[in-house]
């Protein structure tokens, strides 16, 4: 039985809820009113079905109904009774839902239809807030009231709505997207987004908020698509202000909807866009370095395409894809560029576009110095790249194949130096640079070209040879070409390494007031270049001894010299130069400018009409078969001469005194020959640098096979360091690496594990 005290306690809170419900009045009557009220809210809250005739409420009466009840204190109790019954109406939502979404589900997934599907999402979405407003118990009842019902109302939804309904809804911002922004100008994307109730029907339903992951994505997935198209292979045009004001004018109107919904001003949407606007410009900048994974082709279009970089430029420093780029390039390099099938000229040209591109990229030289590294040392590998660099440094500036720039400034080669401290310029490495980076590299192109080798001796030589080969190539004695050239390389060079370039071109101006002098004693019809044997490159050891008459003209020339330079004897060069020819023949006379071995061939046919090859190489001096079958057969294709086979098979060549002169036994060349014949080339005149310098490493060849008899195997250093002793040895590592290989190659030397032993 209950005790007295809890039949007090239960009696105490009778009377209290009485009192509070009855509110003082006279009976029960407070009762009475509370139990309309209660009536009246309870029937103004419940939930309907959408398309229920609307039952009338008097304004009045209803907020009268909710004053009783707030002032019994009984809204919570209200409140718990609403949710009940909104919960027992639930099912006309979810049947709702699960019809939209059967048909979005069944939907075909064909892209004619594929706008159909979005649109069924925004109908769903439509629908759902209509089912918000027809059970929302309005604001003036009380935010308490309000935000209860929306929490249940959208708590709810979120329960009931299947995977499927986050790519529809996607979709749907999409393609909100893309009508805002122009991308569907045939309006062709459903027509609920179109529906100006759709936005606000998010932020009724928590959509926006629930889904903002979906709306960043959708918005991302639009910037990067016409990022993409806009930006595609198009560098002679800046594009990254173009993109800017493009998401100014198109995209922030989409974005305000999203992530400035309760903006009332400008002033406080610019504020609530602030963050999301600096991400999606992160995007743009970060969408147009992925899109430049085109640098090899931009590097090639330099200088048009200098707006590109300046955008790129703008973008790395917005977003961190240094690593990312020097990968590429390095890749690209590596595919397109270092390898045997691109020609050495070719990989300058691109080194130097590379140089000057990423130069605007990143002044400090960082990228340069990662991505040029691997360029650097395949073209220290190829032979032919000095002779590539000093060509472009003395080329003709109308040809258009020069590695420098006409408007950069002509200045002394620089050299990286050690850092001063105590310079108050002075500025760190940048973060990225690696432990051999130097912030102070040279910073012109002819500079860092020399810099691919540690010495600037070799190109000093390639000079020599260079000059030498052009200064004997003209024929009008017109040098000031290669005068401005040399001013232009003692500038870059300095003067004391090219002292012997000046004798060189002293020696062509003496040349010419000599031959006048002579001509002046003695009327000759040789016109020589004469050189100093000291100062000049070795020239090629071919000795040809010109017969007859050309001989008599040789020496006569060379007496009158000697009495002009009593203390010097000219050493003639036959193989060089040309002789203008004018043969009579007995029904024709055949002019021709010719080099001197067709000349002593020719002259040899005025002794006899008929010889062998063999017999003209033995008159003529040291030439190759080869060499002279080509200079025979320049005689055959101007039908001064014709090939025979003899009875025993040999061949010999008949001088043709009538062209239609033609007779059996005329077998013409055989193919073998022919082909020998015309792919045997001239001798150069001037030795190139490799074959002064393979000839002057066989002199070293008798040290280094003491070496290696006396003391056995031995590494490339030891070789190296012994050498040095040598007098007038000067070659680098890698130098006498490729000589050791080559004398592998001849089967002199073998090696193992880096060392070298004879062969015996």
């Amino acid at each position: 039985m209950a005790s007295e005290a809890l039949r007090n306690q239960v009696a105490a809170k009778w009377q209290d809820a009485f009192t509070r419900l009855n509110r003082g009045a006279a009976g029960i009557s407070g009762l009475v009113e509370f139990s309309k009220a209660w009536a009246v809210a309870a029937e103004f809250l419940r939930p309907r079905e959408l398309g229920a005739p609307q039952k009338d409420f008097n304004t009045q009466e209803v907020r009268g109904a909710f004053d009783v009840l707030m002032q019994c204190r009984m809204l919570p109790m209200l409140l718990e009774s609403f949710v009940e019954n909104m919960r027992q109406n639930q099912h006309l939502i979810t049947s709702d839902v699960e019809k939209y979404m059967a048909e979005y589900e069944t939907a075909s997934p064909a892209p004619q239809q594929a706008t159909g599907d979005a649109d069924v999402i925004g109908r769903l979405v439509l629908r759902l807030a209509e089912w918000y407003l027809a059970w929302a118990p309005g604001g003036e009842l009380g935010h308490t009231i309000s935000s209860a019902y929306t929490v249940a109302f959208q708590t709810h939804v979120f329960s009931v709505l299947p995977p499927a309904f986050a790519r529809g809804f996607q979709r749907l911002l999409a393609a909100t997207l893309a009508l805002a922004t122009g991308a569907d100008p045939d309006g062709r994307g459903p027509p609920s987004a179109r529906d100006a109730q759709l936005w606000p029907a998010f932020e009724l339903l928590g959509l926006a908020d629930r889904y903002e992951a979906l709306v960043a994505g959708v918005c991302y997935a639009h910037i990067e698509a016409h990022v993409r198209e806009a930006c595609a292979r198009c560098w002679d045009a800046p594009m990254l202000a173009a993109l800017r004001e493009w998401m100014a004018e198109k995209v922030v109107p989409w974005m305000l909807l999203p992530y400035a919904r309760g903006a009332k001003t400008t002033e406080e949407a610019r504020t609530m866009l602030q963050g999301v606007g600096s991400r999606f410009d992160f995007h743009v900048c970060k969408t147009l370095c992925d899109l430049r994974h085109e640098m090899f082709d931009i590097v090639i279009d330099y200088p048009d395409s200098t707006p590109a970089l300046h955008d790129l430029k703008e973008c790395l420093q917005r977003v961190d894809q240094r690593a990312q780029l020097v990968q590429e390039l390095r890749r690209a390099n590596k595919r397109r560029l270092l390898h045997p099938g691109a020609d050495t000229k070719d990989i300058l040209t691109q080194y130097v576009s590379l140089i000057r591109c990423l130069r605007i990229i990143d002044p400090p030289g960082v990228l340069l110095f990662k991505v040029a590294d691997p360029i650097r040392r395949y073209l220290r590998d190829r032979p032919d790249t000095i002779r590539c660099i000093v060509a472009s440094l003395v080329v003709d500036g109308e040809s258009g194949e020069s590695l420098v720039d006409d408007d950069e400034p002509i200045q002394p080669l620089q050299s990286a130096q050690v850092d001063d401290y105590v310079d108050p310029n002075w500025e760190p490495e940048p973060i990225d640079a690696g432990p051999d980076f130097r912030a102070n590299k040279p910073s012109d192109v002819v500079s860092t070209l020399v810099s691919i080798y540690d010495s600037k001796d070799l190109f000093i030589k390639e000079l020599q040879v260079l000059l030498a080969q052009r200064l004997l190539a003209v024929t009008d004695g017109n040098y000031e070409k290669e005068r401005r050239n040399l001013e232009i390389l003692k500038i870059r060079f300095g003067e004391a390494p090219l002292q012997v370039c000046e004798v060189m071109l002293k020696d062509m101006t003496d040349s010419k007031r000599i031959d006048q002098h002579v001509q002046a004693q003695s009327l000759s019809v040789v016109h020589p270049t004469i050189i100093s044997r000291h100062f000049w490159p070795q020239f090629q050891s071919t000795k040809i001894l010109m017969p007859g008459q050309l001989r008599e003209i040789q020496e006569s020339y060379a007496r009158g010299f000697t009495t002009f330079k009593p203390d010097k004897k000219l050493r003639w060069l036959s193989h060089l130069g040309s002789i203008r020819l004018e043969l009579e023949l007995q029904d024709r006379t055949v002019s021709a400018e010719v080099p001197p071995l067709e000349a002593a061939f020719i002259e040899l046919f005025s002794e006899e009409d008929v010889w062998t090859v063999d017999d003209l190489v033995a008159r003529v001096g040291l030439v190759e078969r080869p060499t002279a079958l080509k200079a025979l057969l320049a005689w055959v294709e101007r039908g001064v001469l014709r090939e025979e086979t003899d009875d025993g098979g040999a061949q010999r060549f008949r001088l043709l005194e009538h062209a239609a002169e033609d007779a059996p036994g005329t077998t013409g060349m055989t193919a073998a020959s022919s082909r020998a014949a015309l792919a045997a080339e001239e001798p150069a005149g001037v030795l190139s640098v490799q074959q002064q310098q393979a000839g002057q490493m066989k002199v070293y060849w008798k040290f280094i096979e003491g070496m290696l008899t006396n003391l056995g195997g031995l590494p490339l250093d030891r070789i190296q360091t012994m050498l040095k002793f040598a007098p007038g040895y000067d070659r680098t590592p890698e130098q006498l690496g490729a000589f050791m290989d080559a004398a592998r190659r001849e089967g002199l030397v073998s090696a193992k594990d880096g060392v070298w032993r004879l062969n015996r």
